[in-house]
């Protein structure tokens, strides 16, 4: 592999490794969820977070782009 090459992967690990999807996020283990909203809601009505507490709740999100 070229050095450049090598080099260049290098750069993109260190940066991934230190940005990351969180940027600019505090964690926030144990803390409450925020309140999901939106308008179109599949299959239901629009839920709340209290409404919800206590089961297991799968969110996708969906990008067009």
């Amino acid at each position: 592999m070229p050095r450049s090459l090598s080099l260049f992967l290098l750069a993109c690990l260190a940066v991934g490794l230190t940005v990351g999807p969180a940027t600019g996020q505090a964690l926030r283990l144990g803390a409450p969820a925020p309140e999901v909203a939106g308008k179109r809601w599949i299959n239901s009505d629009p839920l709340t977070t209290q409404g919800m507490r206590g089961r297991v709740v799968l969110v996708e999100f969906w990008t067009y782009g």
